[in-house]
């Protein structure tokens, strides 16, 4: 099978390589489609949290769709033709030598775990977001549940109430899933922070009801004077070490700035000289694929009831024998929202 393949320079490149091995929990699926992510970004920049060097080359991609060919002979739940979220390909000296994984559902086939299995000690955690899709879900533009479910996870594990008030920095598809999430729950004081006019302009479409351009304007004071006292929370969607830092003067006595995904640097040096007392910074590096799997339900009653148009986060196609062009156009910043690849 072909796989995309970031190597230790940072090159992205693709590899013929043999298929994953399952076992008899598991089934082999054909990907179907794979969604590109900034993870992906800071993967390709060697910049992600326990991806020393030394595990390059990597197998890249993790927001993916197959169909299940194979089944294990104890697989319960899933069956041959299931359009299954998020299969993964392992690291597996033996049978894919020299290559580590950061994922690897940026592979022709990849493997998911049977959450219904008689697993020895239980399924593991990956099983229970290994969701199988309805039938009436496009299996590609599928792909971007994997965020839908991820940030509602977020969003439940931050604590964020309707009567909370959460400026936004960044308008990619995350802050977008972000702001169009929380309108949805019924956030109605909702600040959109971004340095791109037209990113601002979609924030307002999504359910900001404040809008801020970061580089034009002085935030902390557009913050102040439409929440004197500060807001409860600061939501850093971009990855940005430094929005903890421009944080701390936007939030109020015990507010919090929430961090979401792996920055690139692992360490933080925090001026909270301009907050006050109490206050809390949050990171949610890695949510837990059992709070993702119980998203699930939620994303698609919004999508089937029409409050949620998976259409709208989407911008950009690409077949797989077009993935090298594709990063360099996420790395180059010109895929606006989200980038799928298909196979």
């Amino acid at each position: 099978m072909k796989t995309l393949v970031v190597e230790r320079d940072g090159r992205i490149t693709v590899h013929e390589v043999n298929k994953p091995r399952y076992n008899e929990y598991q089934a082999l699926v054909k990907t179907i489609a794979c969604g590109m992510c900034g993870t992906d970004i800071k993967l390709i920049h060697r910049t992600f949290k326990g991806f020393p060097e030394s595990v390059y080359p990597i197998m890249l991609g993790h927001e993916g769709v197959g169909e299940v060919v194979e089944v294990g002979s104890k697989v319960k739940g899933l069956k041959v033709g299931d359009k299954v979220l998020l299969p993964f390909v392992d690291p597996d000296p033996e049978n894919l030598p020299g290559l580590g994984s950061g994922w690897g559902a940026l592979s022709e086939y990849a493997v998911v775990c049977d959450p219904k299995a008689p697993w020895p000690g239980g399924a593991p955690d990956c099983a229970f977001a290994q969701t199988v899709l309805d039938d009436d879900l496009d299996p590609v533009d599928a792909t971007m549940i994997v965020t839908f479910r991820e940030v509602l996870s977020n969003i439940r594990y931050f604590g964020i109430q309707p009567q909370d008030s959460v400026v936004v920095f960044g308008c990619g598809p995350v802050g977008l899933t972000y702001l169009k999430f929380m309108s949805l729950l019924g956030v109605k004081d909702l600040v959109a922070c971004d340095i791109l006019p037209e990113k601002l302009e979609q924030a307002r479409n999504y359910g900001a009801t404040h809008l801020i351009n970061s580089k034009e304007c002085d935030v902390r004071a557009e913050v102040r004077k439409l929440f004197p006292g500060g807001v409860d929370y600061v939501l850093d969607a971009a990855g940005s070490p430094a929005i903890v830092n421009q944080g701390m003067g936007l939030i109020k006595d015990r507010g919090s700035v929430l961090c979401y995904g792996v920055p690139e640097k692992e360490e933080v040096t925090i001026d909270f000289s301009p907050a006050d007392y109490n206050w809390r910074v949050i990171y949610q590096q890695m949510p837990r694929k059992r709070e993702e799997g119980e998203a699930h339900a939620q994303v698609v009653e919004w999508m089937r009831s029409g409050e949620l148009n998976i259409k709208d986060f989407i911008s950009d196609y690409f077949t797989f024998d077009q993935a090298v062009e594709a990063y360099q156009k996420l790395l180059d910043r010109k895929i606006l929202k989200k980038g799928i690849i298909t196979f």
